[in-house]
This record gives structure tokens, C-alpha cells and sequence, in this order.
């Protein structure tokens, strides 16, 4: 049986923090590659590896155009931080010892920081739902109505005798 060199397919292991560190390394932020690499775990061959990774480099090239456009905010470091979390809060979420309850906070959370939210709420009062439209008359002045309907669910056409119209028709 023949063996299969598996070194050629090792797996992506560079995260967005090492990416935004080797980007602040880049610009000049007066650390050394020694002190990147260490902090992040990584040895110059692994860095090698990613270099020839093109999600890689445009994930570094990202940052320091935002560092050269922007400066180093506090946002910016926050956004790091917050998508580096992003594994915690995955690995947290699938593990069975965690509580549901922490779980569920964990996807609301992750929901809301992806913008995923809804936009509108509803209010309680029209918790059947409902249609509202406005019609501007050009700046006349008229009084504003509301008109009740109740849902027959008829097949029939529908009978409006019943309505008022502010200039008499």
C-alpha cells in the first residue's frame, strides 16, 4: 500500500487576528514579525503557507487599507476581536454541556451582529396585521378618516356603497 504525503493538505489554520496583526506589522506598528508569530502560535513556515493563501493576503491587504484610510480605531480592533470571538461562540453553541439558555443568548447575539435582526416591529395594537395608506393631496387641507373593515372572505364582488368620500362623489 502506498503512503500519501499529507503535509502538501494541511488545513487553513491563520485566523482574522493574525491577518490584522502581520496587516498593523505591514504599516509599521513597530513590532516585530518574532513577536507577531509568537503571540499567534505561528512559525515562519506556516506564514510562508498563508502568504501563498489569496483569502489570506486579500484579508490582510482589507486591513491595511482600512489602517491607512482610517487609522488604528477603536472600532477597528473591536471588529478583530468580535469576528475572532466568532469561533468561541460556535464551539460554545455545539457543546452540550452549555446551558440552552447561553446558547440561545450566544445565536441572538450572533443574529444581531450580523444585521440579521428585523427592521420593523410589529405593535401590539395591530397584532392581526393590517394595511395604512397615506395620500397626499398636494397641501389640501382635509380631515383624516378611518374607514373598518371586517373580512368577509366572500367570492362575490365586493359591495362599496358603504364608503364616504371627503369631496361628496
Amino acid at each position: 500500500m502506498e503512503e500519501l504525503d499529507i503535509t502538501l493538505h494541511r488545513p487553513t489554520k491563520w485566523n482574522d487576528r493574525l491577518a490584522f496583526e502581520v496587516a498593523l506589522l505591514l504599516e509599521g506598528s513597530g513590532e516585530t514579525l518574532d513577536e507577531v508569530l509568537e503571540r499567534n502560535n505561528c512559525d515562519a513556515i506556516q506564514l510562508a503557507h498563508f502568504n501563498r493563501d489569496k483569502v489570506f493576503l486579500r484579508k490582510v491587504e482589507h486591513y491595511r487599507t482600512e489602517i491607512r484610510d482610517k487609522g488604528m480605531t477603536f472600532k477597528l480592533k473591536a471588529r478583530a476581536q468580535a469576528e475572532e470571538l466568532l469561533s468561541t461562540s460556535w464551539m460554545l453553541i455545539h457543546d452540550p454541556v452549555v446551558s440552552p439558555a447561553v446558547k440561545a443568548d450566544l445565536i441572538k447575539s450572533t443574529v444581531k451582529w450580523a444585521g440579521l435582526e428585523p427592521k420593523n416591529e410589529v405593535s401590539a395594537e395591530s397584532g392581526a396585521g393590517g394595511v395604512t395608506i397615506s395620500i397626499n393631496l398636494g397641501g389640501q387641507e382635509h380631515s383624516a378618516r378611518v374607514i373598518e373593515h371586517e373580512d368577509r372572505s366572500r367570492k362575490d364582488p365586493i359591495d362599496t356603497s358603504f364608503l364616504e368620500f371627503a369631496d361628496g362623489d
